[in-house]
Parts: structure tokens; sequence; C-alpha cells
């Protein structure tokens, strides 16, 4: 068992019940997914950038990523239907539970000038996401064998209903929000 999860389970369960007066351990929030994302608007150009951000994406994660198409022609941008112009990754169950672990500990504090994660980018629903700058924090990236340094969002799901449940269950699970 991935030790946040236990750690979910013997903790932040009891925690959540006496904060907010739940009555039931199935009425807590808990962590659904977690969605890996890296927009590739330089695709269009240079075919071979969706390559290297499927290889970084699978290291990082440790799952083949998929391809995301455009839903819609966008002329300002250049983009036709059906174009290429991101990849992606959904995390569930134990696999989820490591990448935050190791998100938590690991990347966050190799982070250049981090003070910690705004708490102010929750979505209204319960969800929260986090813009990566590089790529180069995830210890599995090999520094020499990357072509560009690209960016990341990692966008954390709960089912929580409000915010503030979710920031809470994202504290717990020891995310460090800035004050």
């Amino acid at each position: 068992m991935p030790r946040l999860k236990d750690k979910y389970q013997n903790d932040v369960i009891p925690a959540m019940m006496e904060k907010f007066g739940y009555k039931n351990k199935m009425q807590v929030p808990k962590l659904e997914k977690i969605v890996i994302n890296i927009g590739l608007g330089e695709a269009l150009q240079n075919p071979k950038a969706v390559d290297a951000a499927i290889a970084d994406l699978m290291a990082i994660t440790g799952q083949k990523p998929i391809v995301t198409k455009a839903k819609k022609s966008v002329a300002g941008f250049r983009v036709r239907q059906g174009a290429t112009i991101g990849v992606k990754v959904t995390l569930r169950g134990d696999r989820m539970y490591e990448f935050m672990d190791k998100f938590v500990n690991i990347v966050l504090p190799r982070v250049r000038d981090f003070r910690g994660l705004s708490p102010k980018s929750f979505d209204g629903r319960g969800n929260y996401s986090v813009g990566l700058r590089e790529q180069l924090i995830f210890p599995e990236i090999d520094y020499d064998k990357i072509d560009k340094v690209r960016g990341m969002e990692v966008t954390f799901v709960t089912t929580a209903k409000t915010d503030e449940e979710a920031r809470e269950l994202l504290r717990l699970m020891g995310m460090p929000f800035s004050r």
C-alpha cells in the first residue's frame, strides 16, 4: 500500500471528520485522480516535439500519455481541427498516491525560490491546479537528454464539494500551501 494512501486512511479521514463534522467516513472527500497535461503549441511546426513530450511524461508518471487533438479550428492560433496540441496522463489508484507523494516530498522542494503553493488555484468545485515551468524538477528527467524546457499543468481532482474542504484535504495530505 502506498505511504500516502495509508496516511489518508489513518490520519486524514479522522481529522476531516472532526473538523467538518461528517457522520460517516464515506462522506470524507478523497483524491479521485491526478491529470498531468503538457500543452504543445510548438507541435504545429515541429512534430518531433510530441515524441519528446511523450517520453518525458512517460518517465515522470510511469504511464503512457495520450495525445490530445484540437476540437475546433482557431484561425488566430493557426490551429486546425484534429491537429495535435498536447499530451496528457490521468493517474488513479496507487499510481496517483505514489505520484502525489513524490510531487510533494521530492519535486516541489526542487523548485527555485519555492515559498509554497498558492491557495487560490481552486476552481470552485474542489479541484486544484498547479502550473510548473519546467520538467527538469522531476528526478526522472535527465538534463542532458531534453531537447527543450517544457512546462506542464498538474490538476488534483477531489470529491470535495467546496474549495475549503479540498484545501484542508490536500493540506492534511502534505501539500505545502502558502499563507
